[in-house]
Parts: structure tokens; C-alpha cells; sequence
């Protein structure tokens, strides 16, 4: 690409001009800025003082250079320690007939090596999926496929949190509240009404904490002793003890859960290479465990508890195993870790989990290292922030979580209403009409939260997603749809992709619009190195509207020049290529119409 070209020549410019030997990757080059004339910008300030020349001094003598040593650079200019190069016009025709009719275009080549494995999802069976959820889950398959895409094999997998202390207050509350309440016999989804018994859990508990403490018992005392979670610590140690009617609520509940997650990762267009369940992970966990006491790695209290002491890595004790001899989340991920690198010799292993885990996977590493395990360096936490509403926090116990489904439907709803309002669906069947407006509702909740830097926390508004302008999924799906209606009016579209362009002169707004489409193959490396959707989102939005800034002020179809005509027409192609491209690694469809 033109930016390792330039790179490559300055390095033979500062060895040949001040015997000098500097590496291609210390050379800074940019984007010119729009004010100044030039393509692409090198930083002079590094080789002033081995010039020993002023910035504008140096500049000048690197630009003569660069010029004199290049068949692609036909003039520059220097601001203070800023070279601006501008480049042949040619390049980015040879560019264009190159690279217009690869339909992978910005991939790279597939790369034999061991595979990434990437964690994402991991609910837990009490409560269905929830916006917190759906961030994650589309960071997750988003970032697969960048990774993909930069020609990684890739495993994605889930983890299923489907036992332990949380399921059960589920179980107690339906078993007493419950009275044979099924998916069936209420018409609700399987881990909606499993989530309503989370609820009702929480209710009965702080309603007898309540009781215990207008007789006089302590708050700390009274929210231990609370019956009802008594009893779902029993439900526990039974489940853990094999306990056939504990276990048979437990596959029941769960079942309804896993067919309602189901219905759920279908229509936001996520899918595992596998599923893992907690149940048949922490087991192995705990022999992890057991074998590290053993060795005198781990340590056992009085009350038989087992701990990792981690004050020496400047952390504090970590419980490993109860003392009543039942798991945490920690002895699970041990095991599932161990279990995963097996099954798959990751050279990573991902977790795409929130950033309040950052702990979490610290400790992870840190024991598995204690305990001698080889693939602890193999393991990456690709942390996020988290989401909230105009309203604020969800909290899953009170019932305020934002519902994935609920929010789904709320964002088809929109689109419908959005749609209808601006007239784009006169031509369209109702079957073709329904299919649009889920088309442009998951565009623009997966574009809304995806856009967003991963490490930072968002404010997520429903209705701003859903808008034809500005930096939004529809803006970009429309412009493809635009570009589509286009190119099906011309009728020419395969030859002008099969067809060498001749050389024309192109005006500004074509050049920039190839420059953007020559940044592409970079940005998708750039993605998947910093684990980022963002920097895709955000280049296609800058493109879409650099686009349609061209075509507003560009005839196409009405040039009647037909060399140039057909350069314009290629032009929209490729944009298109493009767009499609990078709307699929955000999980977005690219409609044909709107």
C-alpha cells in the first residue's frame, strides 16, 4: 500500500541525506489535513536534529527526494515540520482497476495457525438476555469475524452459567410461588419466566429480612438467615449432591431457558462453534483445585474452605472452594479454561466480558500460572464498558433490566413508524415492508452500540439510532441501497467492474472517495489488532458520507462523457463492496432497496 511505499523511501531518504539508519515503523505518516494541499503527510520533527536543519529546511530536502525517487508522488509542500505529498492521480486509478471487482476486498489471506477462541455471551439460566447482553454478544461476534477477517482462524464459543446459587432462587421462588406456571400454560418465553421467579426471589427476601428485623435481629443476621435463602443454599448443596428431584426442576427450568436464548441469538444474528455449561465444567475445576491443596499451593482454613494467596502478586486471598465444599465462579472458569485450551490448543483465548471482571481475570491468570498450567498466557479479557439508559443502571433483582426481546421489538417499532413517516416503503409487499423494518432496526441497534470505543461506557437511546441522517446504521444501509438502485438503473454494472478504467482526471470528491476506499484492508487490520468494531464503524459512516457528497454534487449516470461515466459507475460499485463489507463485520445487512 501507498503508506508502506512512502515509509520505505523516507527510510532510503534519511540514510542516503544524513547517513542515518531509522526503521520503517518509527516513520509517522497521516492523512494530509483537509486545509492543505497534499494526500498523505510525513512527520519531519524526528530528523531535524540529525539534519541539523530547521523543520521547513528538512522538509524540503526529504520532499526533493521523495519526488526525484518516485514514480507516484508529483509534488509536496511543507507547514513547519509537515511534508505533504501529493500523489499521482494514476495510483488510485491503477487502485481502483485492481481492486474493484474483489468482492473480499480489505481481508486479508487466511493464516495456518492455531485458532483465536472467543468467549462471548455467558448468561446465566435465572433471567433472560438484557441490553448488557447484547453489547456483549455483538462485541463478541463482531470482533470474531474482524479477526477473521485479518485471516485468523477463530472458535466462538459460550459459556453457560447454569448453576449455582443464582438458578436456585429461581427454583425456590417458582416452586413456591409458581403453581405449575410452564411457557406453554402462560405464553410466555422460557428464560422471561424463569426471570420472573429471580424477581419474586428478591421480593420474598427483603419482605423477610424485613420480618426478622421487627424482632429485633440484627440486618446482617437477618439478611443470612432469611429462610427463603436458606433454602435455596440447600437447593444448592442437594444439586451439588445429585439430588434426583433438585437435578429434574433444574434440567426443566433450564431447558425453558436455553429455548428462549435460542429464539433470541437467532434474531440478533449471533452463533457458537460451541456451547459450554458450567455443570459440566466446575468439576473439573474443583479436582483443579484439590490437586493444587495437594502440591501446598493452595491453602485450606480451619472451616475448610480452600484459597489462592495472591498478596504477593499484590492482590489479596481468593475462595476457591467453600467450606461447605461448593464451587464459585472461579473454580468453573479453571476448569472450562483447562477444558477449552484441550479442545481447541488455542494460541488465545478471548473473554469478551465487562470491564467490572477486570479482577476477575486477573486472579484467573495469576492461578492458573501458580498452579503450573502453560496456556495462563493464552488468556486475554477484551473488557468493555457498560451500557445505560437516559433512565440509568438496570438491575437484574428489582425487574429493571432493559429486556433484550422487548428491546428488539421496541427498535422494529420505531423503524416501522420511521419508515412509514419518510414515505421509503410505497413500492414495498408487506411481507418485503417486515422484513425491511428488522432489517433497519437490528442495523441500528447493532451500529448505535457498536460505533462506541468497547472501553467506554455508553448512553444508549433507542430513538437516535433510528434516524436516515447523520452517523447511524439506516444512514449507511441507505446509502447502499442508493448505490444498488443505481447500479441496477445502469445496466452495465458487471461490465464496468470486469472493464480496465482509462485514465481520466478526476475532481476532488472522486479522488476522496478513493482515498477512503484505499484505507479499507488498513482499518480492518487496525480493528483487529486493537479488538475494536468501532474503527469499522466509524470508517464506513465516514465513507458513506463522503459518498453521498460526491454523488450530490457528481452526475453519474447523466455524464454524458462515457469513459468517465463508467469511472463514476465503478466508483459507486466499489463504495458499495465496501460498505457491504464493513456492515458485515458489524453483523449489519446491507439492503438491496429502501
Amino acid at each position: 500500500m501507498i503508506d508502506k511505499h512512502l515509509a520505505e523511501l523516507t527510510v532510503a531518504a534519511v540514510k542516503e541525506l544524513f547517513q542515518t539508519e531509522v526503521a520503517s515503523a518509527n516513520i509517522q505518516i497521516q492523512k494530509t489535513v483537509k486545509d492543505f494541499e497534499g494526500d498523505l503527510t510525513v512527520v519531519i520533527f524526528p530528523f531535524v536534529k540529525i539534519a541539523r536543519k530547521s523543520p521547513e529546511q528538512c522538509g524540503e530536502i526529504i520532499g526533493q527526494y521523495l519526488q526525484a525517487n518516485s514514480n507516484f508522488i508529483t509534488g509536496f509542500n511543507v507547514v513547519k515540520g509537515f511534508l505533504n505529498v501529493v500523489i499521482d492521480e494514476q495510483y488510485y486509478l491503477d487502485f481502483l482497476n485492481e481492486n474493484k471487482n474483489i468482492n473480499n476486498f480489505g481481508y486479508h489471506a487466511a493464516i495456518a495457525e492455531k485458532p483465536f477462541v472467543v468467549e462471548y455471551s455467558s448468561p446465566n439460566t435465572n433471567k433472560p438476555l438484557h441490553l448488557g447482553h447484547i453489547r456483549n454478544n455483538l462485541l463478541g461476534w463482531s470482533v470474531s469475524e474482524i479477526l477473521k477477517a485479518n485471516g485468523h482462524p477463530v472458535k466462538k464459543v459460550n459459556l453457560v452459567n447454569d448453576r449455582g446459587i443464582h438458578i436456585c432462587k429461581s427454583m425456590v421462588a417458582w416452586m413456591r410461588y409458581g403453581n405449575g406456571e410452564t411457557p406453554e400454560n402462560s405464553g410466555l418465553k422460557g428464560d422471561h419466566l424463569v426471570g420472573k421467579y429471580y424477581v419474586e426471589f428478591d421480593k420474598a427476601y427483603k419482605q423477610e429480612i424485613k420480618d426478622l428485623v421487627s424482632k429485633n435481629i440484627p440486618q446482617e443476621q437477618a439478611e443470612k438467615e432469611a429462610p427463603i435463602l436458606l433454602e435455596a443454599q440447600e437447593m444448592l448443596r442437594k444439586w451439588e449432591q445429585n439430588d434426583a428431584d433438585v437435578r429434574a426442576l433444574w434440567e426443566k427450568m433450564n431447558n425453558w431457558v436455553y429455548a428462549g436464548f435460542d429464539v433470541t441469538y437467532k434474531r440478533l444474528g449471533v452463533d457458537f462453534d460451541k456451547i459450554y455449561y458450567e455443570s459440566n465444567t466446575y468439576l473439573l475445576g474443583k479436582s483443579m483445585v484439590l490437586d493444587g491443596l495437594q502440591k501446598g499451593i493452595l491453602n485450606q482454613r480451619p472451616d475448610t474452605s480452600v484459597w489462592a494467596d495472591l498478596r504477593e502478586d499484590g492482590l489479596d486471598e481468593k475462595l476457591l472452594l467453600r467450606a461447605d465444599g461448593t464451587s464459585v465462579y472461579m473454580t468453573q472458569d479453571l476448569g472450562t479454561a483447562k477444558l477449552r485450551y484441550e479442545d481447541f490448543e488455542a494460541q488465545k483465548m478471548m473473554y469478551i466480558v465487562g470491564n467490572e471482571q477486570n479482577y476477575h481475570f486477573d486472579v484467573l491468570k495469576i492461578i492458573l500460572k501458580k498452579l503450573n498450567y502453560p496456556f495462563a498466557d493464552t488468556i486475554e479479557h477484551v473488557s468493555y464498558g457498560m451500557v445505560e439508559l437516559p433512565e440509568g443502571k438496570m438491575k437484574s433483582r428489582e425487574g429493571t433490566v432493559v429486556d433484550a426481546d422487548d428491546l428488539i421489538q421496541e427498535m422494529v417499532n420505531t423503524a416501522r413508524q420511521k419508515t412509514e413517516e419518510l414515505g421509503k416503503i410505497d413500492n414495498f409487499e408487506s411481507e418485503e415492508a417486515q422484513k425491511l423494518y428488522e432489517t433497519l432496526a437490528l442495523g441500528a441497534l447493532k451500529y448505535f452500540i457498536l460505533k462506541v470505543d468497547p472501553t467506554k461506557n455508553m448512553l444508549f437511546n433507542p430513538h437516535e439510532s433510528i434516524d436516515f441522517n447523520g452517523n447511524t446504521g439506516p444512514f449507511i444501509q441507505y446509502t447502499h441501497a442508493r448505490i444498488r438502485s443505481l447500479l441496477n438503473k445502469s445496466d452495465i454494472e458487471t461490465e464496468v467492474l470486469n472493464t480496465k478504467m482509462q485514465a481520466i482526471s478526476m475532481n476532488e470528491k472522486e479522488k476522496s472517495v478513493l482515498k477512503l476506499l484505499h484505507d479499507f484492508p488498513q482499518i480492518v487490520r487496525q480493528a483487529g489488532d486493537l479488538y475494536s468494531p468501532a474503527l469499522i464503524a466509524n470508517y464506513i459512516f465516514e465513507l458513506a458520507k463522503e459518498f453521498n457528497s460526491f454523488y450530490q454534487d457528481t452526475p453519474v449516470l447523466r455524464e454524458e462523457n462515457e469513459e468517465l461515466r463508467k469511472f463514476r459507475l465503478a466508483l459507486c460499485a466499489f463504495t458499495g463492496q465496501v460498505l457491504k463489507s464493513g456492515l458485515h463485520l458489524l453483523g449489519i445487512s446491507a439492503p438491496e432497496k429502501m
